[in-house]
């Protein structure tokens, strides 16, 4: 990966999203990120770090326990990067099997440089994917998998939680009807994009993974088991 060309100043937000959600700090932040806090690599597949932001406070995740690393690479941002600035990085999409949408927040609380990175990725010959807590819709106030279907391959949504109750406890999601939300953006999904999973974290407590499975088939979409703490 090529060095990058320093940003200048922090990019303004693409959405009108609620003051609720907010960066979640790791204990430290880098003046300028490096490459490898923006795009890492992990097996064949490029993951793309977008924002620091999330509609959700998961506190599985390891963000919320003193670490901002996964695989080695520290995710931690202070800048949230524009999308040429990441495009300038990704090379050849080609070389990979899949191009994630994923790191240290929400990529759709970025849609606009997400969708400007994944066009520029299938018209270079690749395939995309995007990892989301489902609330895209929620927080964008519409529908956004049309503009998701034209771009994005596949889409892996975190359903987390077989009710409502152990998804606020675990997930502590900023905006009320959450849990609605992610299940009809899973329902919804599959008419839009043809490869579509939900997923789940066996051992979480409380989390009933046969019953989190049957959610998800019910939707018509693919189930992904995820172990606790297991990350990447």
């Amino acid at each position: 990966m090529h060095s990058l060309k320093h940003p200048s100043e922090q990019q303004p937000s693409e959405n009108a999203v609620t003051e609720q959600i907010k960066p979640n700090p790791p204990g430290h932040l880098k003046a300028l990120p490096t490459d490898e806090t923006l795009v890492y690599q992990i097996d064949n597949n490029l993951y793309i770090n977008l924002t620091d932001r999330c509609t959700l406070a998961c506190q599985f995740c390891p963000k919320h326990n003193g670490c901002t690393e996964v695989k080695g690479y520290d995710l931690a941002l202070e800048v949230r990067p524009p999308a040429q600035q990441i495009i300038d990085l990704i090379g050849d999409p080609k070389q990979y099997d899949c191009v994630v949408f994923c790191g240290y927040g929400e990529p759709t609380l970025r849609l606009k440089p997400l969708l400007e990175i994944a066009h520029w990725i299938k018209a270079k010959g690749g395939h995309t994917r995007l990892n989301t807590d489902g609330l895209g819709n929620l927080v964008n106030k519409r529908n956004i998998l049309p503009e998701l279907s034209e771009c994005i391959d596949a889409l892996s949504v975190s359903l987390n939680a077989q009710n409502e109750a152990v998804y606020i406890r675990h997930c502590q999601p900023a905006l009320s009807g959450s849990y609605e939300a992610m299940l009809e953006f899973v329902a919804l999904a599959p008419q839009y994009i043809g490869d579509v999973s939900a997923s789940a974290i066996n051992g979480l407590e409380g989390v009933d993974i046969d019953a989190c499975r049957e959610l998800a088939e019910q939707r018509g979409v693919k189930f992904r088991q995820r172990e606790l703490d297991v990350v990447g």
